[in-house]
C-alpha cells in the first residue's frame, strides 16, 4: 500500500482529545474532495459580495483537516441587514446565499402570512462546531464541523413576539402553520433540513445544511 493511500486511510477515523472542559467525543471523518472544490468555486465567484453584515474570519482549518473551512465568514444579518442573526453565525461561503434567500423568500413571507408581523431576528442555536453528529461519540463528523450547517431555535417578530421551535411546533394554529411553512420552505434551499419530526435531537430547533446525499450528491433529506 502506498504512503498516499495510508495517509488517506488515516483520515477515516479522527480522534480528538478535548471537548470544552471534558473529554471530546471522537468522530468519523473521511476525505470528501467536493467540499474544497465547491468552496473554492464559491470564493472565486461573487462569494458573499460586499456586505457589512458578512465578514471574513481567520481560517478554521484547511480542507485537508477534519474540521473547518478555507475561508469562513461571520454572518450577523440577512435580507440586507433587516433580519439579525444572534449570535452571528460562522459559515462557509456556500451557506451564505441559501440562508439569505431562505430568510427573504420563505421566513419573512410566512411571518406576514400567518402572524401578521415582520421578522426581525433569528436565534442561532449553532453554526460552526468541530464535533460529531448530535454530539454522539463515534458518529460521523457533523456538517457543523465544516461550517456547513445552521441551527435556528426561535424567530423574533417586529411586534415583540417570539416563536420558538420547541413550544411553537405544537403551539397554537398560527405558530404551527408558520413553523411548518418555514421548515418545508427550507427544503428548497438546503440539502438537509431536520426539525421536531426528525428525531429527539431536533425537537427544539431546525437544522439546515448543504451536505451531499446519495451516489451523485443531489438527494435531499427533509424531515
Amino acid at each position: 500500500m502506498s504512503l498516499s493511500r495510508v495517509a488517506l486511510g488515516s483520515l477515516v477515523l479522527v480522534g480528538l482529545a478535548l471537548y470544552g472542559c471534558g473529554q471530546k467525543p471522537d468522530f468519523v471523518a473521511k476525505p470528501e474532495p467536493w467540499r474544497a472544490s465547491e468552496e473554492r468555486s464559491c470564493l472565486a465567484g461573487n462569494g458573499p459580495g460586499n456586505s457589512p453584515y458578512i465578514t471574513a474570519r481567520a481560517s478554521l482549518g484547511g480542507p485537508n483537516d477534519a474540521c473547518g473551512a478555507i475561508r469562513p465568514f461571520e454572518m450577523s444579518a440577512a435580507d440586507r441587514g433587516r433580519v439579525m442573526l444572534r449570535p452571528a453565525a460562522t459559515l462557509r461561503c456556500e451557506m451564505l446565499s441559501p440562508v439569505d434567500s431562505w430568510v427573504r423568500e420563505v421566513v419573512e413571507p410566512a411571518a406576514l402570512r400567518h402572524l401578521g408581523a415582520h421578522l426581525v431576528e433569528l436565534k442561532v442555536a449553532a453554526s460552526y462546531g468541530c464535533r460529531p453528529m448530535n454530539n454522539i461519540s463515534g458518529a460521523k463528523l457533523s456538517e457543523h464541523g465544516h461550517a456547513n450547517a445552521l441551527d435556528i431555535s426561535a424567530f423574533h417578530l417586529a411586534d415583540g413576539r417570539s416563536v420558538d421551535v420547541k413550544s411553537g411546533w405544537n403551539g397554537d394554529a398560527r405558530q404551527r402553520a408558520f413553523l411548518r411553512d418555514v421548515h418545508d420552505g427550507a427544503c428548497n434551499h438546503f440539502t438537509t433540513v431536520l426539525g421536531p419530526l426528525a428525531d429527539a435531537h431536533h425537537r427544539d430547533h431546525f437544522h439546515m445544511d448543504l451536505a451531499h446525499h446519495g451516489r451523485d450528491g443531489t438527494y435531499r433529506v427533509c424531515k
